[in-house]
């Protein structure tokens, strides 16, 4: 669900000014099929450009976050990782013992927590949810 959003493009439609290395970075987060950190994306960029360095990585995705076209995600490893903000919801389940990330859309799970909220009051307007877990199906040493 990552990797398809044009950053650039979202630049542009914020008004957000965009410098040769904001591109850079902006097409490796585009590009990424993961979740990268800021030490990630410095890697990824500074290939592709020598010259970038990762207070420029750092500043770059504070602006593409407070834009609100990059969401930072903390999947209790520590880090702090992004993807571009979707344009479809999706929700996280997050491998403990890998660190992998499986993004999923459940419609029924969308739906029972509506029926939830609204039982407890409430309209939901947003939610974010991480689920944390092992593979059943994974050797034990």
């Amino acid at each position: 669900m990552s990797g398809n959003i044009d950053l650039e493009a979202l630049c542009h439609e914020k008004g957000l000014r965009i410098t040769e290395q904001r591109r850079i970075i902006a097409r490796v987060i585009s590009e990424s099929e993961d979740h990268p950190d800021v030490e990630t994306l410095y890697d990824r960029a500074s290939k592709i450009d020598s010259g970038i360095s990762i207070a420029t990585v750092y500043r770059t995705v504070r602006l593409f976050e407070e834009a609100g076209i990059l969401d930072r995600h903390d999947f209790g490893d520590g880090r702090s990782r992004y993807e571009a903000a979707p344009e479809a919801h999706h929700d996280h389940l997050i491998d403990v013992e890998t660190g992998k990330v499986i993004e999923f859309v459940d419609p029924e799970l969308e739906a029972l927590q509506k029926v939830i909220a609204e039982r407890l009051g409430f309209r939901l307007v947003d939610h974010r949810m991480e689920l944390y877990g092992v593979a059943i199906d994974r050797k034990r040493d």
